[in-house]
């Protein structure tokens, strides 16, 4: 954080995680170069608050006072670690009742604390001429308070990767329904799989919604979608062969599948009177060929 640019503001609110108080702060100033505060917990991890009263002269700080937000206790933490932290220094005005908030410019700003650098703050948290001014409120009767928030960003989300495939391979179920007069209300074909996703054809011999009574309804349902929350995409053509003339029917489709929606297709996909039309060729020997073609699929994967 050193060079960025800081903000400054008021506020009644005490810190939130550690406040550090000194008495006759004037002696401590004139014999001991660092003051290490005593080790609190936030966000899961063990710091301290690093204090120059006269400033980190190897950094510059001569003339101010030098605070810092320190990690320890890192022994246990693994190989290659990295703890991410927003933090908030603070120095309270005795006179106005207020504590003074030094930051960041970035309000959402995030520090990096690793093996090689443990420590973060403010080399000129505060010019001592301001400090030891009486009327500004930060050091009176020889007394000052100092705090810390520290807010720990802990990543325990998943990265979700979706990718689109076009023209996928083995992209085609054909579900040869034999005895279809038998079927019940609704029947699902085996599953197959296209890119990595699982699909079935579900049919309703008989119709289901708008459909019932009048047609056949064929939809393609994902199997994903039943054990996720994720949603899956297809570009898709349902079909019904003509195993006479090749005269086939079909519709086209696009789709989000979800839990809630986890099939799609046409209720009123081919009429009773047409299926049932021995001339038409779609029903020989009470056998019905039924296709689902997947022409574009989304790929999706869980990282965690």
């Amino acid at each position: 954080m050193e060079g960025a640019a800081i903000t400054r503001s008021k506020r009644h609110l005490p810190p939130s995680h550690y406040m550090l108080k000194i008495e006759s702060y004037s002696i401590l100033s004139e014999t001991v170069e660092k003051y290490e505060s005593g080790v609190f917990e936030a966000g899961g991890h063990k710091w301290r608050l690093s204090l120059y009263p006269k400033g980190n002269k190897k950094m510059n700080g001569t003339g101010h006072i030098s605070l810092y937000l320190a990690i320890v206790e890192t022994e246990n933490l693994p190989l290659g670690w990295e703890i991410y932290v927003n933090f908030k220094l603070f120095v309270f005005d005795q006179i106005r009742d207020k504590y003074l908030t030094i930051h960041d410019a970035d309000d959402s700003s995030i520090q990096r604390f690793h093996d090689m650098k443990t420590e973060w703050g403010f080399t000129k948290f505060l010019p001592l001429d301001t400090f030891n001014d009486v009327s500004h409120g930060y050091l009176v009767n020889d007394c000052c308070l100092f705090g810390v928030e520290v807010f720990v960003h802990k990543h325990s989300g998943k990265l979700e990767c979706v990718s689109m495939t076009k023209k996928p391979d083995n992209c085609t179920l054909t579900w040869k329904i034999e005895n279809f007069s038998a079927l019940d209300e609704e029947s699902y074909s085996q599953k197959f799989t296209v890119a990595d996703s699982q699909w079935k054809i579900l049919v309703y011999p008989k119709g289901n919604s708008i459909g019932k009574a009048k047609a056949i309804s064929v939809y393609l349902c994902s199997c994903n979608c039943l054990l996720s929350d994720l949603k899956y995409f297809a570009e898709f053509k349902l079909r019904i062969r003509d195993q006479i003339n090749k005269n086939h029917v079909e519709n086209t489709a696009k789709h989000w599948f979800s839990k809630s929606l986890k099939d799609w297709g046409f209720s009123q996909f081919l009429l009773l009177e047409n299926l049932n039309d021995a001339s038409k060729g779609f029903l020989v020997n009470d056998t019905l060929i039924v296709e689902a073609e997947i022409m574009a699929v989304s790929n999706i994967k869980l990282i965690a």
